[in-house]
């Protein structure tokens, strides 16, 4: 089975906007972001977790320098 392209995504944004409305729309979007983050975060190792939170200490400490 192939990922879907081109014409095929439309029909498919087309079939879920008439299931879900257009005001459920952005709720539905926030709602898979969040899913996608935080399913990004528990497949991270843990080393991957130290150099992310050493780099995001990194970048705090530069801001907190650029500020004085």
């Amino acid at each position: 089975m192939h990922a879907p392209v081109g014409f095929e995504w439309i029909i498919i944004l087309v079939i879920v906007l008439l299931v879900f409305g257009p005001s459920k729309l952005p709720q539905l979007a926030k709602g898979l972001g969040l899913a996608k983050k935080e399913f990004k975060e528990a497949s991270m190792t843990e080393e991957e977790k130290a150099k992310a939170a050493a780099q995001k200490a990194a970048e705090t400490k530069t801001d907190d320098t650029k500020d004085a």
